[in-house]
């Protein structure tokens, strides 16, 4: 039998409300499946927690996680409390960071039951790999002075281990799929940064001849997620970029609310993450209406990780059959709670 140890952190707003959902999505599966057993514990870092104790999570929160072998996340954040620049870094970033989460994957497909607001959305099916541990999120600059005079600087780090680290896994998973690998650039207009990231996927493309390739400006390639996406398979880019990337392929399903996130450990050192795309929604918290497709999602891009590709086959299969037969929350046009979806979800898996 296989047992994991999983973390979950439900976080803030929504998030408390879709990963219970989730958790009781997965122990359906474990009653299903003889061979596999989860174990969760739950901890309550969040916003809230800040407010008690000063701080996002315990100083030896992170030394906690490790043991894991996974973490379930929810949401982080609830700005009108704390500021999401303290939130944000004090968690989730603090937890994508120190574990060496360097690689974050998010896929986009056409979901069956959702209307694209494309007008012809073709059946894409694309998965973007974004370098998840520098570039233009890094902690490099600075202020000084203030008023008039005031300068700002924020720098972009890119190392070579990085880039090329993120297009390797890129190429990797382009092999699995359709073999097609697109970059993401903007070496037109970013003098230092951006020529460096086009000749390192230059390198890296050279040990794939196997792999079709493409570089794009990234103000095109956004342009073409939305008039053709059926044309990709993997996309390769930046932190920035490819936060930016993910969610317009959040919107082309219909939803950002649908849209999963893996933040990849690639060393085996420490846990990989899995979390939903859309944030705490903390205008909707506590209504029953939060879509937990997203958290859903989160859950068999983890029991891909864990290498269950078929079962997380079958629940993909289960949530869009469910969705498609009107099972929806009001945000994508139906009218059921977000535990009727959930409770949904499970009676289908029930019936496999």
């Amino acid at each position: 039998m296989k047992k994991f140890e999983i973390a979950a952190i439900p976080g803030d707003g929504i998030g408390k409300e879709v990963v219970p959902v989730s958790l009781h999505v997965l122990n359906t599966i474990e009653e299903l499946h003889g061979g596999l057993k989860f174990d969760f514990k739950e901890f309550p870092w969040s916003c809230d927690y800040y407010l008690e104790h000063g701080k996002m999570m315990p100083e030896d929160g992170l030394e906690t996680l490790k043991s894991f072998d996974a973490i379930i996340l929810g949401a982080i954040g609830n700005p009108e409390l704390v500021p999401d620049h303290v939130s944000l870094w004090g968690l989730l970033i603090k937890i994508r960071r120190e574990l060496e989460q360097s690689i974050n994957i998010r896929p986009a497909k056409f979901f069956k039951g959702l209307q694209s607001p494309l007008v012809n959305p073709k059946d894409f099916d694309l998965i973007v790999v974004r370098e998840n541990s520098e570039g233009e999120y890094s902690e490099v600059g600075g202020r000084i002075h203030r008023g008039e005079d005031e300068v700002v600087i924020q720098n972009a780090v890119f190392t070579r281990k990085g880039t090329e680290r993120a297009m390797r896994y890129a190429f990797e998973l382009a092999k699995k799929r359709r073999g097609h690998v697109a970059s993401a650039t903007k070496s037109n207009g970013i003098i230092h940064s951006m020529p460096f990231w086009d000749e390192v996927f230059n390198d890296v493309r050279a040990d794939y001849p196997d792999i079709q390739t493409a570089s794009y400006h990234i103000d095109a390639l956004a342009a073409f997620f939305v008039s053709r996406p059926q044309i990709f398979d993997v996309i390769v880019a930046s932190n920035l970029f490819g936060d930016i990337l993910t969610d317009v392929g959040g919107a082309i399903m219909g939803s950002i609310g649908i849209a999963p996130a893996a933040n990849i450990n690639l060393n085996g050192k420490y846990p990989s993450m899995f979390e939903p795309v859309h944030g705490s929604a903390p205008d909707i918290f506590g209504k029953g209406i939060a879509n937990p497709i997203g958290q859903i999602w989160t859950a068999k891009m983890m029991l891909d990780h864990f290498g269950e590709i078929e079962l997380g086959r079958k629940l993909l299969d289960v949530v869009e059959d469910a969705t498609n037969d009107g099972f929806k929350t009001p945000d994508i046009g139906g009218k059921a709670s977000t535990i009727e979806v959930g409770d949904e979800i499970c009676r289908r898996l029930k019936r496999l």
